[in-house]
């Protein structure tokens, strides 16, 4: 068995550890009598499967093979296995230690190789946002019905790349500067193509349908209810495992700035919300393999193609603090008022990207999961509302408990300043209520929230399934005032 380590970094999780795994290829351990066995992290996984280690911002160390990592030093005169070393840096050298990012790792051929990049389709995804033909601002409240997922029975074929679709954002890649948000669908595996981005860090938030992700860093199973993270430059291949039920949507955002991390917990303490040991990456796992491989790069906003004779998981080790992750949504450790009033939004925060505006978000992922409601003498739906942020809200399952009609995989967007809250029903349910401790469990409902004034696509515009009649919501909200108290 091949030891996979991990350390605590100034800024980490967890106390140095070893986990024992298969030797990676696999992503799995094998029992003696030959079964596969759950994996050394995370029995519970949803998605099924894979080998991973714990503890977001470790610093970690990963084998396929024994001995792929050199003993001593990072870029030795000749690598174990004739591997080639490699780094991977997510910011600058000079980045102060607690917040430095990079990773070593030892493949079989540099990614170095392969023809010149040419442009090629960047189909529906958007990253111009000064262009007036391709972004558009528009203050009203926007709602989308679920997007259609292609049908495979008709012979529509879309894979991850060809089925993302870009709703709105704002900045610009070139300035490293700013956020887009997309949705995709999608009922193909990408065959032999990667892609990797550029421009900034992936947040994927499946919906519907499992996603086999293959990285550079080993294997991540994704299903609905978690989250994934890809991080600026790294390689990723998307298939489909499920070839019964192909069909797959779910929701991106896109960070031009920074990294996303855990926010500070403040006056809760050293635990709770999304904590650290709860976030799995991947142990290393590599394929040597022949074969012209495709390579998809997005590069400030504009799509381009390489081709490789190889495939470019061949990583057979790497160590380091800069690696792909994913996390559980049911493990969020919620907080709520025990006594009175609806607390703000932001105590539901699982990660954040500041800006240099200190309190102040390129995006805070906030989720409205399952909880205990009890607050006394307090209208206990989300609030009344105008908000310096932006907010777009989506669905992963279940209903939203401020108003109906917000349907899993449909979304909305709520921009700075424009008003929102509950709908005529929710308010007078909620005003009339008899209050005792209630449970709502009937929903995972998820919000991308950023700082800036988000600019829409015309296709988001102007989609089919976009709920033209949603502002009709609140027309029915009567007068009650009469002057008495």
């Amino acid at each position: 068995a091949i030891i996979h380590r991990q350390y605590s970094t100034p800024g980490g999780a967890a106390a140095p550890r070893e986990r024992m795994a298969s030797n990676g290829v696999s992503g799995k351990r094998k029992r003696s009598d030959g079964a596969t066995a759950p994996s050394a992290v995370g029995e519970d996984d949803k998605s099924g499967g894979g080998a991973y280690m714990d503890g977001m911002g470790n610093e970690f160390s990963t084998e396929a093979l024994p001995g792929a990592i050199p003993a001593f030093g990072n870029n030795p005169q000749k690598c174990t296995y004739n591997l080639y070393a490699e780094q991977l840096s997510g910011t600058a050298f000079t980045k102060p230690r607690h917040c430095n990012q990079r990773s070593w790792l030892y493949r079989i051929r540099p990614s170095v190789i392969h023809s010149p990049f040419t442009s090629c389709s960047a189909g529906k995804v958007v990253s111009d946002w000064n262009d007036p033909s391709a972004a558009v601002v528009d203050p009203n409240q926007m709602r989308w019905n679920p997007m259609p997922i292609p049908d495979a029975a008709t012979g529509e074929s879309v894979d991850f790349l060809d089925g993302l679709v870009t709703m709105c954002g704002h900045g610009d890649p070139m300035g490293k500067e700013g956020c887009a948000i997309h949705m995709y669908t999608c009922n193909a595996s990408m065959g032999d193509k990667c892609f990797t981005n550029s421009d900034g860090d992936m947040l994927i938030v499946p919906q519907v349908g499992t996603l086999d992700i293959t990285t550079e860093f080993g294997k991540i199973m994704l299903a609905p209810h978690e989250i994934c993270v890809i991080q600026r430059g790294v390689r990723f291949n998307v298939g489909i495992p499920d070839a019964a039920a192909p069909a797959t949507r779910g929701y991106v955002f896109e960070l031009y700035q920074g990294h996303l991390q855990l926010p500070d917990l403040g006056p809760i303490g050293a635990n709770g919300l999304a904590n650290a040991r709860d976030f799995l990456y991947p142990c290393a796992a590599f394929e040597d393999r022949d074969c012209e491989y495709t390579v998809i790069n997005k590069f400030g906003g504009k799509f381009f193609s390489a081709t490789t004779d190889h495939s470019p998981f061949d990583v057979v080790g790497w160590t380091g603090n800069y690696a792909p992750y994913k996390y559980d949504l049911d493990k969020f450790c919620c907080m709520n008022s025990v006594t009175f009033d609806h607390p703000d939004p932001s105590i539901y925060t699982v990660l954040t990207a500041p800006t240099n505006d200190h309190g102040t978000a390129v995006i805070d992922f906030v989720i409205f999961p399952p909880r205990w409601m009890v607050m006394e003498k307090t209208f206990r739906p989300p609030y009344y509302h105008r908000n310096c942020m932006s907010e777009f809200m989506g669905m992963v399952y279940g209903k939203y408990d401020a108003k109906e009609g917000f349907a899993p995989g449909g979304a909305s967007l709520h921009s700075c300043m424009t008003p929102h809250g509950p709908d005529a029903p929710t308010f007078d349910a909620a005003s009339s209520a008899h209050l005792e401790p209630h449970k709502f469990d009937a929903g995972l409902a998820f919000m991308f929230e950023t700082s800036a004034l988000l600019k829409l696509t015309p296709w988001a515009l102007e989609a089919e399934h976009r709920d033209m009649n949603y502002q009709k919501c609140w027309d029915a909200l009567p007068k009650y005032y009469n002057g008495e108290k």
